[in-house]
């Protein structure tokens, strides 16, 4: 996957962080630690790095990763939790 393709997921996934909830497409993070993901996730959505673990979901390892959003317009910041498998 090209990185600027990567870059566009990820940018789509921060854009929909309204709903407070978000799952990455399983190729989003190739081959990345769940401390790259969240320091990605961080970086896209202007925020906070708040929590990282990992757990198991349909057999499946993933990261969960909990980011403090910026609030809109001056308001309270945002807790967000990303779901990003391994």
């Amino acid at each position: 996957m090209g990185i600027l393709k990567g870059r566009l997921r990820i940018a789509g996934l921060v854009a929909g962080m309204a709903a407070g909830a978000a799952v990455l497409p399983d190729d989003a993070i190739a081959q990345g630690s769940c401390s790259a993901a969240a320091s990605q996730a961080a970086s896209q959505s202007g925020g906070q790095v708040l929590s990282v673990t990992t757990a198991q979901q349909g057999g499946r390892t993933v990261c969960i990763v909990t980011v403090l959003v910026p609030g809109r317009d001056g308001g309270r910041p945002r807790r967000v939790t990303l779901t990003i498998p391994q």
